[in-house]
Formats: structure tokens, C-alpha cells, sequence
């Protein structure tokens, strides 16, 4: 995924893995592949906010849309919550494995700071920018979120999933869903409330 994809996946409609039938309704995704090409920007987003690492996100979607091919049988119905839920342990996975090996020890990577792209072939610059920094403080804010709560998060309000499908993704209960996602909500508000 390059830099330009990753830009790109930010204007993805929430149901991206939902195309658009005929009539104007909703209509499952024909194929896994076809699944996976849809939510994969997103999922890359998710990974991103939990590992805070690019390379680790982008390797934690790849073995979860890996491991999702052993799914392809399943009714397509199945995928969402099972492919959140798979994205979801690798990324969990990830995170112990990182604890382990205290990577916290070493110096955290300087992040290169790219000179103003003042090329800007959108209709209006300034609010282009204030959509990048809003998601860059979103994208902060959720991660001093507890995981849980950044997992609830993500996956009812960014993804647009209902509690049920949430609850089988985090492998929790419907009402645990709720609280973290209420806790979530209010820790956002908090520490955006600055901003607004």
C-alpha cells in the first residue's frame, strides 16, 4: 500500500465492503477478494492506530486477509466480524510481541517530517488540511485511548458495525461493547474538546 492508497482510503465511504446493487440497496460483496480489496484501506487505518507502526500494520492486514482465505467458504455474511476479529488478535499479537522483546527500551523512530506539498490539485487547499489535521488528532487521541476502548471505538463509530457484530469481533459481550464504547466516547471528548 503506498503513501497515495493510504490518502485515498480516507475518502472510503464507512461500508466500503458493501457495494451497491442495481436497485440502490446494499448487496454483499460477490467474492472474498473482492471483500478484502474493499475493507482493506480501512483495516490498514485500524492496524495503523493500534500499532502505531506502518510496517507492522501493513503486515498484521496482510496475515489477517492470509488467514481469511481459509475462510472462503463461509457465507459472506460471516466475513466482516471474522476478518475484524482475526485483524484484531494479530494486531493484539503484535502488541505482546513488541512488549517482549522491549522494543519500549529503544529510542522511538524519528518520523520524517515532509516539506508542505503546496501542489494540491483539490478543490480548496486550507480545507484539505484541516481534514488531515483533524484525522492526525483523532488519530492521537485514540491512541491514548486503553485498547479496548480504541477497539470499540473504531469499530462501531469509524466502521459503522452494530453491537452485535462488534461484540463478535472483540470477542466480548454486547454490554461491554457499550461500555467501552461510552468510556471511549467520553475520553475523546475530553481530549478534543480544545479543539472543536
Amino acid at each position: 500500500m503506498t503513501r497515495d492508497a493510504d490518502e485515498a482510503a480516507l475518502a472510503l465511504p464507512a461500508a466500503a465492503e458493501a457495494r451497491v446493487g442495481p436497485d440502490g440497496t446494499a448487496r454483499a460483496p460477490a467474492s472474498l477478494e473482492e471483500f478484502l480489496a474493499g475493507i482493506g484501506p480501512r483495516a490498514f487505518r485500524f492496524a495503523e492506530l493500534g500499532l502505531r507502526q506502518r510496517d507492522d500494520a501493513l503486515d498484521a492486514v496482510q496475515d489477517a486477509m492470509m488467514k481469511m482465505l481459509a475462510y472462503r467458504e463461509r457465507p459472506a455474511a460471516e466475513w466482516t466480524p471474522l476478518f475484524w476479529s482475526i485483524l484484531r488478535s494479530r494486531i493484539v499479537d503484535l502488541q505482546r510481541r513488541r512488549a517482549f522483546r522491549l522494543r519500549w527500551l529503544l529510542p522511538a523512530p524519528e518520523r520524517e517530517e515532509s516539506a508542505l506539498d503546496w501542489a494540491d490539485d483539490a478543490p480548496d487547499p486550507a480545507r484539505a488540511f484541516d481534514g488531515r489535521e483533524a484525522y492526525a488528532r483523532l488519530a492521537d487521541a485514540l491512541a491514548a485511548l486503553p485498547r479496548r476502548q480504541r477497539e470499540a471505538f473504531s469499530l462501531r463509530v469509524l466502521e459503522d458495525l452494530d453491537v452485535a457484530t462488534t461484540a463478535r469481533a472483540m470477542g466480548c459481550s454486547e454490554g461491554a461493547v457499550k461500555t467501552h464504547l461510552s468510556r471511549a466516547r467520553e475520553a475523546l471528548q475530553r481530549q478534543l474538546e480544545d479543539w472543536r
